[in-house]
């Protein structure tokens, strides 16, 4: 749906209350002028530049918590989660809100795992560089910074629909000045900063929400004969196709969150990880299930339709609309403070994980503070463009479903020294031809096949392609790792022969094509950027030691010998 054309919709839907264009302006500015003096004061207060990308060790449960639900909330759940409540009912909702909880306990069993590997990380991108090489860790990184990305342009899309459809006026100038608020503090304080200040906001926005809920329910009626017959409290095909879909692509999406990583490397102990996991796991759920069924009662108040295309997206704000004016003022406030926690959190994220996975940490950290400057102006010229970008956030679902299933692969030790870069990049890029492959056989067309990739059909096509693409995906990327992996042992093992035929073909292709001397400058680089150390686990529930050495383990230089090229002597 077009926000403008929302907008204009939304004046036509109020019965009660409405905010005058100064109302709107005396609630916004000084929202913003509170955010801007507290957040940079503490900033200013607790600045540090060890703290600046990362704060490992630090944080309680509670904390923890908090900063979990910031970074998975935004103004973009008061239009999704009651768009599919419209479109697919109780069922729909409830596996979305799932699908949108449970990943947290990912970071709570896989995040010990994790940290016990790179301490010294911060994010996952640090394990990938340290176990499958430099260039594996650039090709993970670059996914993670395109998740970040566009997550920062969706929330600053999410904010212009919000703000337009509320408060009627032009959304660009409080872009702007949200950008500039949380751009000023992250600049100051960095991650450290974000995690303080995502903490007291969601203090905020918890009795914010409560203040709302609490008013639609005392003054939007509900016709009870329009329940049964609404038929959205029954279970569904769609709702069932969800279920693997929606979980499996936020699993693997999350992956890629750099935000929940930086939380959880953050976390004091493991006991922390999981009570804070948890907490986020069940405020996340009950959060984005309120702001969901907005999208039914709509339809039981007799305001829109059963699968309502041109209004599910707004089912929130026209329920706002049935409320007294002081309500839509607490929701103007609410908005703001729930896009400016899951901004700063975003930006943090993105600066932390450019500075690490691009450049390594070796930049001087003023350079790193000019990132978040400059990353913003492509966020927000992107952000005010962009119309439809749940296409883009199906994109990069089935990106990460692709990639991530190979990608764990490597935690196991049974594939320790056979599973390299090899096959998660290999194997990447095969989950993406086999979808490819399957929308073509479906189809019938390879050009349908190349729109299967894009999702141009969405989550509620009435077929099987969606959930074909997102099957085919990681079973697809499995399959090319092992004929990869295979492949490659196979050339290994020959290669070893060096009295073979195969081995003096190999290093004489390799002299006269340059990859001999190709591969010995990316090793240099490669040790030079990554450093391997062996670590050794004080107190698996309280603290993490690195311990320096200057060799590598034996399990390590097994790694090393599998990933070399082929054509090295």
């Amino acid at each position: 749906m077009n926000p403008v054309d929302s907008a204009e919709q939304f004046k036509n839907w109020h019965s009660m209350g409405s905010l005058s264009f100064q109302a709107s302006n005396g609630i916004i500015w000084p929202t913003y002028v509170v955010l801007l003096l507290s957040a940079s004061a503490v900033a200013y207060w607790k600045r540090d530049s060890k703290t600046f990308l990362s704060a490992n060790g630090t944080q309680k449960a509670l904390p923890l918590a908090f900063n979990f639900v910031a970074s998975g909330l935004g103004c973009g759940v008061l239009s999704a989660y009651p768009q599919i409540a419209n479109i697919d009912g109780l069922h729909g909702l409830l596996v979305y809100a799932l699908a949108g909880g449970l990943p947290m306990f990912l970071f709570a069993f896989l995040g010990p795992i994790i940290r016990k590997k790179t301490p010294n990380g911060f994010v996952l991108t640090e394990w990938v560089f340290h176990r499958f090489g430099l260039l594996t860790g650039w090709y993970l990184g670059a996914c993670t910074i395109l998740t970040v990305f566009l997550f920062m342009v969706s929330e600053v899309a999410s904010l212009k629909y919000a703000i337009e459809t509320i408060a009627g006026i032009k959304a660009l100038p409080v872009i702007i000045i949200e950008c500039v608020v949380t751009t000023i503090y992250t600049t100051i304080g960095g991650f450290h900063i974000s995690f303080i200040t995502d903490t007291l906001q969601v203090s905020v926005v918890f009795v914010l929400l409560i203040i709302v809920a609490c008013a639609m329910g005392k003054y939007v009626h509900i016709d009870s004969s329009m329940i049964e017959p609404s038929g959205l409290l029954k279970a569904n095909k769609l709702g069932w196709q969800l279920v693997y879909i929606l979980t499996f692509a936020i699993f693997t999406n999350d992956f890629f969150m750099s935000g929940f990583w930086l939380r959880t490397f953050a976390s004091r102990s493991n006991k922390d990880l999981m009570i804070g996991c948890s907490i986020a796991c069940v405020i996340l759920v009950v959060f984005v299930t309120v702001i969901g069924v907005t999208g039914f009662i709509a339809v039981w108040a007799g305001l829109i339709s059963v699968a309502d295309e041109e209004n599910s997206g707004a089912a929130f704000f026209i329920l706002l609309a049935q409320l007294p004016s002081w309500v839509m003022g607490f929701t103007l406030v609410f908005v703001v403070v729930l896009s400016t926690c899951t901004l700063d959190s975003l930006q943090s994220a993105l600066v932390s994980s450019v500075s690490n996975d691009v450049f390594r940490n070796k930049i001087p950290i003023m350079y790193v503070r000019g990132l978040v400057l400059l990353v913003m102006v492509p966020v927000v010229v992107v952000g005010l463009i962009a119309e439809d970008v749940l296409s883009i956030y199906l994109i990069v679902d089935l990106l990460s479903s692709s990639v991530v299933p190979v990608l764990v692969f490597g935690l196991s030790k049974r594939f320790e020294k056979y599973w390299t870069g090899w096959e998660v990049v290999g194997g990447g890029l095969g989950g993406i031809l086999a979808t490819w492959i399957f929308g073509t056989v479906y189809y019938d067309s390879p050009e349908e096949g190349g729109k299967l990739l894009l999702i141009t059909n969405g989550l509620y096509a009435d077929d099987w392609g969606t959930f074909g693409a997102f099957v085919v995906a990681p079973f697809g990327g499995i399959a090319f790792g092992f004929f990869i992996m295979l492949i490659r042992l196979a050339c290994v093992k020959l290669y070893s022969n060096k009295d073979g035929v195969f081995h003096r073909s190999a290093n004489k292709v390799g002299a006269v094509t340059g990859i001999t001397g190709l591969h010995r400058f990316y090793r240099h680089w490669e040790d030079r950027l990554i450093t391997r150390s062996n670590v050794e686990v004080v107190n698996e529930t309280e603290s993490l030691t690195l311990q320096n050495t200057t060799t590598l383990d034996k399990k390590q230089s097994a790694v090393d010998t599998y990933q070399s090229t082929l054509f090295a002597e």
